[in-house]
């Protein structure tokens, strides 16, 4: 118990003396788990959706449909009804195609369902607004109805005819909007399509006025729900052609929606994740003297390297299971409304699972370790009298690369020595841009996309839910991602310029000016980050092929272009203002505190 105390005293200690340090770890794995743990739990909400919603609406096993109409269609359809695995049945009802125009502008493909005005046992849609069916009105489905942006006492045109809105449901017999329609006209191709219900005979004065198509469908409860494949088998000796969709079936369509919002957040994390190891693998370098010098002073008063490297170890360790627990928290939050991006179904969304629990925690310690085992373990080896004595690593002297850096001027000299001198912190201001560009082309090709949106030519387009929810989603990750990259490039700037005060001092000393020594803090973050802007195009695209479909189009050379410029005058105005604030400093202090 006592070393226990001793551990969480000197980790309690640390953090308030680096609380800026303590809050970007923080953040960084925060944003990194929430959006695994979104991506990781879509599928567990999306069904926990499906199945609330199917409860509530006492949604049937199997829906048969067939394209024709007619006494031997009728016929067939009972057939199905007489099944010994059937144990309830409701329908055959006519499904009739038509068109809805809302607002005298928005008009959309919409089925129509005729339904008794007194709902049965099996299919009987949530009314969540206003009332059921009545003679001379219709309910909308409450997706459907939340796109067109209309509501209980608005009227609608369905096939030339005025309609008041008398309702608004919800079901689980059909997908979620805009699928509801099942099968097409005549049993052929299925085109986007809202959900209305009418009553039996306004739905048949419907089809019979504008001779418009007509669907006959019968809904089906079976004795055991999972038996809908041996079902589906037995069903295909019927005497007329008929599709079969099973609750299975429905509940996986819902899925179509989300179909890129999987790759989006966990790749997404991925980048978070990377973002959060190079930005706190720069800071721990930074402080990799301090550390030292206070292993020294542990292992002075009696302390054993394991207790040390558990000091050092803890500290980041239960700041990243703290930002595991926030993400964790947040995911459950958000996830209804990332799995739910219709107002198609009802219900609370699942949270994250026990499997996505264990894998945000494990991304949130592989952050932890990764960012801190050099230093910690260099802390820990070096022996008590070197560590009390340490100081900055000199660099090697390299003659012919003097001489070739003398030849350029001050601002490049400075920056070209600063980022050879370390090559490390190079490479991590490098893959930091890099995944920054990744992103930024991830989001661009996302946008250049054609979208096919909801509606009919000559009327205003309904948005395509599934790319304005992609959109969304991709802009997201893409603020965070940069705004990590933001974080780490101020941090990059200023480690760098507290590593590098003795050296400025002199150059200094030898007539170099603050405005040229602000030159070249920032030029030793732009080298790095040109060629991780380079690096970062073609790598985005290349990760992006491997989800994007084979015919999908890529961003604009331009575009492109513009991304990878913006990004580096970004990354040169980030680090004006810490390499401004290091190049003031009095020289006299700077070269003191080195001596000291």
């Amino acid at each position: 118990m006592g070393h226990i105390m001793l551990v969480a005293r000197l980790v309690r200690a640390d953090v308030r003396r680096h609380k800026a340090q303590a809050l970007m770890l923080l953040l960084a794995v925060t944003a990194a788990t929430a959006t695994m743990a979104l991506g990781l739990s879509l599928r567990g909400a999306s069904d926990t959706l499906y199945e609330q919603t199917r409860a509530a609406t006492a949604g049937p096993d199997v829906v048969a449909l067939s394209g024709d109409t007619g006494p031997a269609v009728t016929s067939a359809l009972t057939s199905l009804a007489n099944d010994p695995e059937v144990v309830a049945h409701h329908g055959p009802y006519r499904i009739v195609y038509a068109t809805l125009t809302a607002h005298s502008a928005t008009s959309s493909p919409v089925v129509v369902h005729g339904f008794a005005e007194k709902p049965g046992t099996l299919n009987r849609p949530l009314v969540t607004s206003g009332q059921w069916v009545r003679s001379g009105g219709a309910v909308l489905e409450r997706g459907f109805a939340t796109a067109l942006g209309v509501g209980v006492g608005d009227r609608v045109v369905i096939a030339g005819r005025s309609y008041p809105v008398v309702g608004i449901a919800v079901t689980a017999a059909t997908s979620i909007y805009p699928w509801a329609a099942q099968i097409g006209p005549y049993g052929g191709p299925v085109d986007y399509s809202g959900l209305a219900w009418m009553t039996r005979s306004d739905a048949r004065a419907l089809a019979s006025s504008q001779d418009l198509p007509v669907t006959t469908a019968l809904d089906l409860k079976l004795r055991d729900p999972a038996a809908t494949g041996a079902f589906l088998e037995s069903s295909r000796a019927a005497p007329l052609r008929v599709n079969i969709r099973s609750w299975q079936f429905t509940a996986e369509h819902d899925m179509v929606i989300l179909r890129n919002s999987w790759p989006i957040l966990v790749v997404g994390s991925w980048l978070l994740g990377f973002l959060a190891v190079t930005g706190m693998t720069a800071l721990a370098a930074g402080r990799a003297v301090e550390q030292t010098r206070r292993a020294g002073l542990l292992k002075a008063v009696g302390a054993t390297p394991g207790l040390i490297a558990t000091v050092l170890l803890t500290e980041y360790l239960a700041l990243a299971l703290v930002g595991d627990a926030l993400g964790l928290v947040i995911a459950r939050l958000t996830v209804p409304a990332i799995a739910g991006p219709t107002a198609s179904r009802i219900g609370d969304a699942a949270g994250p699972g026990g499997a996505t629990v264990v894998a945000t925690t494990v991304l949130a310690v592989a952050v932890a370790v990764l960012s801190t085992l050099r230093p910690t373990l260099r802390a820990s080896r070096t022996a008590t009298v070197t560590a009390l004595s340490a100081t900055a690593h000199q660099p090697r002297h390299r003659p012919r690369l003097t001489a070739l850096s003398a030849l350029l001027p001050t601002p490049l000299l400075l920056g070209l020595r600063l980022t050879v001198r370390r090559p490390g912190r190079a490479v991590l201001q490098a893959c930091s841009t890099a995944t920054t560009v990744i992103a930024i082309v991830a989001l661009l090709t996302l946008y250049a996309q054609p979208e096919r949106g909801y509606g009919l030519d000559g009327s205003s387009i309904l948005p395509n839910l599934r790319g304005e929810h992609d959109r969304r989603l991709m802009l997201t990750v893409t603020i965070l991602v940069i705004a990590l990259a933001v974080v780490n490039t101020i941090t990059f700037t200023w480690s760098t310029a507290m590593e590098a005060r003795a050296n400025m001092a002199v150059a200094r000393t030898l007539g170099a000016t603050p405005g040229q020594i602000t030159s070249g803090l920032s030029i030793a973050q732009l080298l790095p980050a040109l060629a991780g802007a380079v690096i970062g195009v073609p790598a985005g695209i290349g990760l992006l092929s491997l989800f994007a479909a084979r015919n999908a189009a890529e961003p604009p050379s331009s575009w492109l272009l513009g991304a990878t410029l913006a990004t580096l005058l970004a990354t040169a105005a980030l680090t004006a203002l810490p390499a401004r604030l290091a190049a003031r400093r009095p020289v006299a202090r700077a070269l003191s505190a080195e001596t000291a």
